[in-house]
């Protein structure tokens, strides 16, 4: 079988997996082939070493990267057709200590909505967003921050125009106009926000504010008028303050601009699909809590969780290991 072969089942074989992250890693004397699959990564195969070289240097070429450069990061881009479905496919290599190069493909699929424990959340943040101004939301690295932005943007921009500024793009749609920060390039989250409102979009979703800039450039939008759809790093839901706070923005700011604030995970339900929690706060749950001197986490998260349990949604591990959120 040809590299190109082994290449393209390698992508098929992933999207057919609904793989999120490819990942081709060099070993001593042998690369690695894994897949990021829902609940952890998991090796796919092993190839040997010159195989492997070869692999990596064909995606490189593809995705128009310099096969030439091994120790410099690079990343590329390229679209694959599977069953007559585009999937959009974004590559990154690195060279590791010892100047072997490693490659991860992030695959980016179309809209799809998350599951929820309790849909009525997903109802009460669209009821939210009609209202205008800022809704951040928070939770770690998969946990679906992501896909609930873009499903409360597209519950509620029938004849409204929607931009997203994310590093990088992780869902494709194809009615919004979607920014991508390119630090190789020079344009930041920051650089795009401030294009962005030139714009005048109806709803802006940023896909993670990570600076004062852009947290204060993000609070002016959502003052002037715009649904801001933002997320951020924090343990809980009140943190999410703490941590809007620490990147400069004023109390007064926050209880001028923000709409609401949730927190949310991804956890594995009774027939081991992922389903989503939140934990929402707004209105004067939300204003008290901006000016208590001593916050604390969260509004029900611990009642939720207890009520998964009892309605047999999750068992008693998952119940056990979340509770901190």
């Amino acid at each position: 079988m040809d590299i190109q072969a082994i290449a393209n089942d390698i992508l098929i074989d992933a999207i057919n997996k609904r793989v999120s992250d490819i990942f081709i890693m060099p070993a001593i004397d042998k690369y690695l082939v894994k897949f990021r699959l829902k609940e952890n990564v998991q090796e796919f195969k092993k190839v040997d070493y010159a195989l492997g070289r070869e692999l990596l240097n064909y995606y490189k070429f593809i995705s128009q990267m310099d096969i030439a450069e091994h120790r410099r990061p690079q990343v590329g881009s390229l679209i694959k057709e599977v069953a007559k479905k585009r999937y959009f496919l974004r590559l990154s290599c690195i060279g590791n200590f010892n100047d072997q190069e490693s490659l991860v493909i992030r695959v980016i699929y179309g809209m799809q909505e998350n599951r929820y424990f309790l849909p009525e959340q997903l109802e009460q943040l669209e009821l939210l967003a009609k209202r205008r101004g800022m809704i951040v939301t928070s939770g770690p690295t998969g946990s679906g921050k992501t896909s609930t932005m873009y499903q409360v943007a597209h519950s509620i921009s029938c004849n409204k125009m929607v931009m997203t500024i994310e590093d990088p793009v992780e869902i494709w749609e194809e009615t919004f106009l979607q920014t991508q920060v390119n630090n190789v390039a020079a344009i930041t989250y920051s650089d795009l926000l401030k294009a962005a409102l030139r714009h005048r979009p109806d709803i802006l979703i940023i896909g993670e504010i990570r600076d004062s800039q852009t947290a204060k450039l993000a609070v002016n939008a959502a003052l002037s008028g715009h649904l801001v759809l933002a997320t951020v790093h924090a343990k809980s839901t009140f943190q999410t303050l703490s941590r809007l706070e620490g990147l400069g923005v004023r109390q007064d700011e926050l209880a001028n601009s923000l709409t609401a604030i949730s927190y949310q995970r991804l956890l594995l339900n009774q027939d081991r699909q992922l389903s989503c929690i939140l934990d929402i706060a707004s209105g004067k749950q939300l204003r008290d809590e901006i000016f208590n001197s001593e916050r604390g986490n969260f509004i029900s998260w611990k009642n939720n969780l207890t009520y998964l349990k009892k309605q047999g949604q999750i068992d008693e591990v998952t119940f056990n290991d979340y509770q901190e959120g």
